[in-house]
């Protein structure tokens, strides 16, 4: 029996977040490796109150100055077509960010996610990289929970479990539960096998197949079989929905 996982748009994939999700937002940083046709859908949805979960959410938009206006003494650029889930927080469709890098507040102003925090309108949860990966992995394995010896000691192991084993301290963390994974694929076909590029692996990887519905943005839809079953990444069972990046996406927007 064919399966196809192919849903025709972007809208489409996500029209069924709900209200308060908890959602995985696959990409390392500024680099290519972020869903960001699928976060530009989910702000156009507007969906509220979320818990996002990515390494760093990012730092949205930067504000285009009024005509005539100095140039922001920060300037950011981006590759082509990059959105983040900064641009969530900005939209103001986030109530909590759980980050390994929360991002520096550029000089002059803040961004998004400091803005509303210091404003006390959303709450951010920092915990460390491998941490942060390993709780997301625990969740696809269906491990609730488990002990690191990344912490003790520090402000990280505040309110946690610590236990002892082999005489060294161990925080107790829980697998982070989530409703959708938004991930990036370079390439992908209509079952939902997936393979990545570059360092847009490392967290993507990690996230497809660790929430209830994983769906995946791919640079490019390739026919069933054309994959080398040896370089697959992701098998398609851990994938719901796949939808391809338009055809002119480097060309920017």
């Amino acid at each position: 029996m064919a399966i196809n996982k192919v849903v025709d748009s972007f809208d489409e994939a996500v029209a069924d977040v709900f209200d308060g999700a908890v959602i995985l937002i696959g990409g390392f940083g500024p680099s290519n490796g972020t869903p960001s046709y699928l976060i530009r859908a989910l702000v156009k949805k507007g969906t509220k109150n979320l818990t996002i979960v990515a390494n760093t959410p990012g730092m949205g938009r930067a504000a285009r100055p009024a005509p005539g206006a100095p140039p922001p003494r920060m300037i950011r650029k981006t590759p082509p077509n990059f959105d983040n889930g900064g641009l969530l927080i900005q939209n103001f469709q986030v109530g909590k960010a759980i980050t390994a890098f929360p991002g520096n507040a550029p000089p002059g102003g803040g961004s998004p996610l400091h803005d509303q925090y210091r404003a006390g309108t959303l709450a951010v949860e920092v915990t460390s990289q491998g941490t942060l990966a390993e709780r997301i992995r625990a969740a696809r394995a269906g491990i609730p929970a488990f002990y690191t010896p990344t912490g003790p000691g520090t402000r990280m192991e505040k309110g946690k479990e610590v236990r002892e084993f082999n005489g060294r301290p161990y925080v107790l963390e829980h697998a982070i539960i989530a409703d959708y994974a938004f991930v990036r694929a370079y390439r992908g076909d209509q079952r939902g096998n997936l393979v990545y590029q570059g360092t847009s692996r490392n967290f993507n990887a990690t996230m497809a197949g660790a929430a209830k519905v994983t769906i995946a943005e791919i640079d490019e839809l390739v026919p069933v079989g054309s994959i080398n079953p040896e370089t697959v990444v992701t098998p398609g069972i851990y994938v719901q929905r796949v939808v391809p990046r338009p055809a002119d996406w480097k060309k920017g927007a």
